[in-house]
């Protein structure tokens, strides 16, 4: 099968006249089912319907936006596998100058709030033709949200791309009836009964027993509402007892029904069998290809979900917390379809998902009564309901191990440690450090304090320090060199200056010295993200410190970061700050060396002091030299 056309002449040489479907995306046209304009758009071409691919438009006019053609029935529009503005600008609001999802690697080439100005360009186009919006930045964006770039609560993406539905989630389920039924002659407006989507309709139209938000306004003027609103969107998430939710917008009523179910393994499988190129479109060859292929194009995904729901991270808003997974047979399937790619090497880079080693339901609860409300299942400790079994994940990559031609198989997603410590069988983790790991295994402890850490909904640190041990004490057994790589973060809802230090701390004592430190970013839709503009955490009400001022972040971004040179003053500073100068000095206890600011600050200080302690001496006696008697004044005083 081919590429899908992206352009007039190859939808002429595949006999389109005109298309049923047309995706734009914001990202460079990549056909991997690690993108996920490529797996909807196989998927509404595994239907039966042509599809046409718009990728990265000319937003300045509507030319490329029409360079296809009308479509028979609706355009799909996704800002690409990123929020187009965590795509463009650091968690300091600096522009990047490169794009992992663009051609050469450039900026630049979708713009901010990108399925907004795609929406809008295709209306000025085409007119009232249907619009479906989906992918990263509609998903997170479906509620009224906080905007960290504009420092306000927005209102939902659709009301601002004025689209016509919104699919939430990975998709599939919805793409399919959404595409199905408009082929059918449905209007757009009437589908208004498909798990996984939201749309907007007048205040009078809305659904009865839904579980209502706080309004946008409300949001918007009080933050305790928001917060309850925070709340309630994750809470009913869940697809055996999630509920429709609604939210009054600025003129529409928002309508979000309950997520669509999970797909079965039989479902996955049908996905990831799908015909794609597996690369990227040949018209980008001469800007040196997509940089984004590189990490995932000899990756295989086995799951979808993770019940770890770290506050911080949009997955369980978006992928949901249950998993799936693909069967044994279709991820060695892939597996051999990589040995037989041009570039295959003999290297798997990784068999993993959002969380590498799930692949079983937390808790078989679960399965009948949906995942428990308003708790998580290893933070702050391991639940008592925990299953924990890592054989059908093992047996999975021994068979890869087999299959011909594959000399490595690593493991780069993440390892979720608190879960792996809590099998009372070693055995994968054995051959995990035996057989996939390729020196370094990465890691998220994320802090040290359990202040932060439950902010965080982590486990505490002593889950780590278990998993520590472990591993090392298995990797010299094993004879090996191999070191774990800690993702850490700073300036985390919760973080004071003290906690910062503690970090740098335990860092320390542990001889670990990152070269990478990750900022939090309050991107749209997280529980930490509304703990970061509300000041409030949304399960407790309770007040919640938030590091905010770039001059505070940086302090806790070089404590981390302590030993290089570059970060001394900024170190000092902190020290300073946190009333913690004990750190600094040259004994191997200390955090920094003094610098000269410092010791004549320290000269001045102590100049100061012995002045003071002259002049409380001289107001002690006369001017012979005899002691005043203080008995009178101290009578004085005690009265």
């Amino acid at each position: 099968m081919p590429f899908l056309p992206i352009s007039k002449q190859e939808m002429l040489e595949q006999g389109i006249e005109q298309f049923d479907f047309i995706c734009v995306t914001g990202d460079s046209y990549v056909d991997h089912p690690s993108f996920g304009i490529a797996i909807i758009s196989r998927v509404i071409e595994s239907l039966g319907f042509t599809v046409g691919i718009i990728a990265q438009p000319d937003w300045h006019s509507t030319r490329d936006f029409m360079r296809l053609g009308r479509p028979k029935y609706a355009f799909m529009v996704t800002s690409g596998n990123i929020d187009s503005m965590v795509a463009h600008y650091t968690s300091a609001k600096k522009k990047r100058s490169d794009d992992a999802y663009t051609a050469g690697g450039k900026a630049g080439r979708r713009p901010d709030r990108a399925v907004i100005v795609y929406c809008k360009k295709i209306r000025e186009a085409f007119g009232d033709i249907p619009i479906g919006i989906g992918g990263l930045e509609a998903s997170l964006r479906r509620f009224a949200h906080y905007d960290y770039w504009d420092d306000a609560v927005r209102p939902s993406i659709l009301e601002d791309s004025g689209a016509d539905i919104l699919m939430y989630g990975m998709g599939e389920h919805q793409i399919a009836e959404i595409c199905t039924r408009l082929a059918k002659g449905e209007d757009v407006h009437s589908l208004t009964d498909i798990r996984g989507t939201a749309y907007l309709c007048k205040p009078e139209d809305t659904p009865y027993g839904a579980v209502e938000c706080p309004s946008l306004k409300l949001c918007r003027e009080d933050k305790k509402s928001y917060a309850k609103a925070c709340r309630q969107q994750y809470d009913w998430q869940d697809e055996v007892y999630g509920r429709t939710i609604i939210q009054r917008q600025e003129k529409h009523m928002l309508v979000q029904l309950p997520p669509s179910p999970v797909l079965t393994t039989e479902e996955l499988d049908k996905v990831y069998a799908l015909p794609y190129m597996r690369t990227y479109h040949p018209i980008y060859e001469k800007d040196g290809g997509v940089p984004g292929i590189k990490e995932v194009e000899f990756s295989i995904t086995h799951n979808r979900g993770c019940f770890g729901n770290c506050n911080f991270c949009s997955i369980a808003l978006h992928q949901g917390r249950k998993i799936a997974v693909r069967s044994e047979e279709s991820i060695l399937a892939e597996a051999r379809l990589l040995t037989t790619l041009p570039n295959f090497k003999g290297y798997i880079h990784d068999v993993g998902g959002p969380t590498a080693n799930f692949r079983a339901p937390s808790c078989h609860k679960q399965l009948e009564h949906g995942l428990c409300k308003g708790k998580k299942c290893l933070a702050p400790e391991p639940c008592k309901a925990l299953e924990v079994d890592h054989t059908e994940y093992l047996n999975l990559l021994r068979k890869i191990r087999a299959v011909p031609k594959v000399k490595k198989v690593f493991i780069r997603s993440g390892i979720r440690y608190d879960y792996l410590i809590e099998d009372k069988n070693d055995e994968f983790m054995r051959e995990l450090i035996e057989h996939h790991v390729s020196g370094q295994l990465k890691v998220a402890p994320e802090h040290c304090s359990a202040v932060v850490l439950d902010k965080m909904g982590k486990p505490h640190i002593e889950a780590y320090k278990k998993f520590q041990d472990k591993f090392y004490r298995i990797t010299g057994q094993i004879g090996k060199e191999q070191y774990l790589v800690p993702y850490l973060m700073s300036s985390h809802p919760g973080s004071t200056l003290k906690e910062a230090v503690e970090l740098a701390l335990f860092l320390k004592s542990l001889k670990i010295r990152p070269e990478q430190v990750q900022d939090f970013y309050p991107t749209p839709g997280t529980i930490s993200t509304c703990m970061f503009y509300t000041e409030l955490d949304p399960y407790t009400m309770e007040p919640v410190y938030v590091p905010k001022t770039p001059e505070e972040k940086a302090m806790q971004r070089a404590l981390l970061q302590y030993f290089r040179p570059d970060n001394q003053r900024k170190v000092i500073e902190a020290l300073q700050k946190a009333h913690r100068t004990d750190l600094i000095g040259n004994t191997k206890d200390c955090l920094v060396k003094p610098d000269a600011k410092y010791l004549a600050e320290e000269r001045r200080r102590n100049e100061q002091r012995k002045d003071n302690s002259k002049w409380q001496q001289k107001g002690k006696h006369h001017q012979d030299g005899r002691p005043r008697q203080q008995g009178k004044q101290s009578k004085r005083q005690g009265r």
